[in-house]
């Protein structure tokens, strides 16, 4: 995308779209399931805090972990695999600033009925199922905090979560937005701007709304604003 912008001749062969299609769909899904874990790791620790360490230990971080990229790969291998064989004969110029899995669907001539059903299905079961172990989760949460008698306490358990909920916030409304429709459904010109929500201003605010937790960041920000 980046490349674009600054350059004259905005063409990529095939075989990149492909390629940058695979990679991007595979790092959607993955993050997707990060963050249902994350909130499952929030649950863990102020639900059960002296179970934490055990629950939560680096064997099952590191196996979780590889888990969820395996089954990225996975479905960005299916997908991609499925997009290659289409045919492309009313135009060749794709309407969007990358190649993302929707726009090249519509573009297509050929029929991707299979296509779109199978990423409805994945968005359904990854989308959905990772969306309702978040709720799950925070409700076990919210009861738990709930049951705190001081309100410092309540405050600090609160404040663990909020960053997380911001960011699952934004980029769950906005990928589910996108994926769960038919590409009939789909007005390129409003996804384009739900599209760079989630993959490039929400991964942009990613690592400040994850450090407004840290003390000495709130000082260096209330400095910096005088």
């Amino acid at each position: 995308m980046l490349a674009n912008l600054f350059s004259q001749e905005v063409a990529i062969l095939f075989a990149g779209c492909m390629t940058q299609m695979f990679m991007f769909t595979w790092a959607l899904v993955s993050e997707v399931l990060l963050l249902a874990i994350m909130a499952f790791d929030r649950y863990a620790a102020i639900c059960h805090p002296l179970h934490y360490s055990m629950v939560m230990s680096s064997h099952v971080c590191s196996g979780m972990a590889g888990g969820i990229w395996a089954i990225g790969i996975s479905n960005s291998a299916v997908h991609t695999s499925l997009a290659v064989p289409l045919s492309f004969c009313k135009s060749l110029v794709i309407d969007y600033f990358f190649c993302e899995l929707p726009p090249i669907l519509k573009l297509s001539c050929s029929d991707t009925h299979l296509n779109e059903t199978l990423a409805f299905c994945v968005d359904m079961i990854f989308g959905v199922g990772s969306c309702s172990l978040i709720l799950v989760s925070y409700g076990y949460i919210i009861r738990t905090v709930l049951r705190i008698r001081s309100s410092e306490g309540k405050k600090k358990a609160f404040s663990t979560c909020s960053s997380h909920l911001t960011v699952v916030s934004l980029y769950y409304s906005t990928v589910i937005y996108t994926y769960i429709r038919p590409t009939s459904n789909l007005s390129l010109e409003r996804d384009k701007i739900i599209t760079v929500l989630y993959s490039v201003i929400i991964p942009v605010f990613n690592p400040i709304i994850y450090s407004f937790r840290n003390r000495e960041v709130k000082g260096a920000l209330q400095k910096l604003l005088g």
